[in-house]
């Protein structure tokens, strides 16, 4: 799940008053890294996956499913069992966005030759078998994209009801801040881009008509004027980033032998990436209703957008500085490897003054323009203790900003990519 640092979290005006020196010790973090490592090769292919994991819970006398919010205790009995006893135990546990999610991974790496792929299921078996193993009468531990019923009444168990006041972290009219994990990025985060913003995330999935889908559907929302301005006719509407990070998701992380090797890597797994995805979308339902799409993808997109009104084309440029044609979560915007420039054939909104420091320090272009265009955007979570780092030794002001741009694939700070 990223960067998890501890701390007291900045609010997004305090955050907002130190972006500039986030960005500038950003990338003097990103120089030290990239000159560390931009000599090394014949480094040793490692991979491994991250599984995240729904807790869920089946009242088979009422015929109801419920999200089961205990995430958190089940993740600390896991790491006291496992990693804390056995620094070689075979999984390792981590946090997820949801207080109903854990995220899996293997508890080594898995190496570069074919064999490797033989102990990948075993893993995820034990792994699955491991959590299971602690979970309650009549409780499972699911796979699934997206939960059908989020956001619909009573989905939580415990159960509790949204709370959209401002004081809140989403301001959701469906879902309860206490579905959100207790560490405070989490919260942090949710808040921080729905006040960047302006106002709450705005997703619109399209319905799946048949004969008895009202025509035109229509949902109201008396209690709510932003929400009725923001919700589309024959639309499923949601409000809060935890429509699209409180989803499961498969994820893979590679180090490569090398930088050059990482970035071949990169452009390649960018045109896989999508063909994957449509192969394995199995997410149709939203908010208890059946839309007319199968994959999460726009709705996490959606659920992330801390965009302006001016950054989004809406009003002309007063207090921002670029129109920026994307939410943080979409599509990669350049190639990385010579032999993919040539399609490179978008124009890439940077910041140039980052840009000409890099070059400067001898990065080459193709890698100064993906960093720059990394850097347009404001970090959102930033911690009291974290601000002023050692930037040949600390990563935090490059990891919060790299990190917060979620696409099929990433750049870690060693400059390896996690798609």
């Amino acid at each position: 799940m990223g960067l998890l640092s501890q701390g007291s979290p900045l609010s997004w005006e305090e955050t907002q008053r130190h972006a500039d020196h986030v960005r500038r010790h950003g990338i003097l973090q990103f120089l030290h890294i990239y000159h560390a490592v931009k000599d090394r090769h014949k480094d040793v292919l490692k991979w491994g996956d991250e599984v995240e994991y729904m807790l869920v819970s089946f009242d088979h006398e009422s015929k109801k499913v419920q999200l089961v919010l205990s995430g958190e205790e089940l993740l600390e009995t896991l790491q006291e069992k496992g990693e804390r006893t056995n620094p070689n135990h075979p999984t390792l546990w981590r946090p997820e966005y949801g207080s109903y999610m854990i995220e899996g991974t293997p508890g080594q790496p898995y190496g570069g030759t074919m064999s490797e792929f033989n102990t990948v299921e075993d893993n995820m078996r034990k792994r699955r078998k491991e959590a299971t193993s602690l979970l309650g009468e009549n409780q499972a531990l699911c796979t699934i994209t997206s939960f059908p019923r989020l956001g619909c009444p009573g989905f939580t168990l415990p159960e509790y009801k949204p709370n959209p006041v401002e004081e809140g972290a989403s301001k959701s009219l469906f879902f309860p801040d206490e579905a959100i994990n207790k560490h405070p990025r989490f919260s942090t985060l949710t808040r921080n881009i729905r006040h960047r913003r302006g106002e709450k995330v705005v997703i619109n999935v399209p319905i799946f008509k048949d004969k008895n889908t009202p025509s035109p559907f229509i949902e109201t929302f008396p209690e709510d004027d932003e929400a009725a301005k923001a919700s589309k006719p024959d639309h499923i509407y949601m409000d809060a980033m935890g429509f699209g990070m409180g989803n499961c998701c498969l994820q893979v992380t590679f180090q490569a032998c090398s930088i050059s090797e990482a970035r071949y890597l990169y452009d390649q797994l960018a045109t896989i990436c999508p063909i994957v995805m449509a192969l394995s979308a199995a997410s149709p339902f939203y908010r208890g209703y059946v839309s007319d799409i199968d994959c999460r993808w726009g709705v996490i997109s959606a659920s992330v957008d801390d965009r302006t009104r001016e950054e989004r084309g809406l009003e002309p440029l007063k207090n921002n500085r670029y129109r920026i044609s994307k939410s943080r979560y979409d599509s990669i915007d350049s190639y990385l490897s010579e032999c993919g420039e040539k399609y490179n054939d978008i124009d890439l909104t940077k910041d140039e003054e980052i840009y000409e420091q890099l070059l400067q320090e001898g990065i080459d272009h193709l890698l100064a323009q993906h960093v720059a265009h990394l850097f347009i955007r404001d970090p959102l979570t930033l911690f009291e203790e974290k601000i002023h780092l050692d930037d040949a030794n600390e990563s935090d002001h490059f990891e919060v900003s790299a990190e917060m741009h979620f696409t099929p694939l990433t750049k870690r700070g060693d400059g390896f990519p996690d798609p």
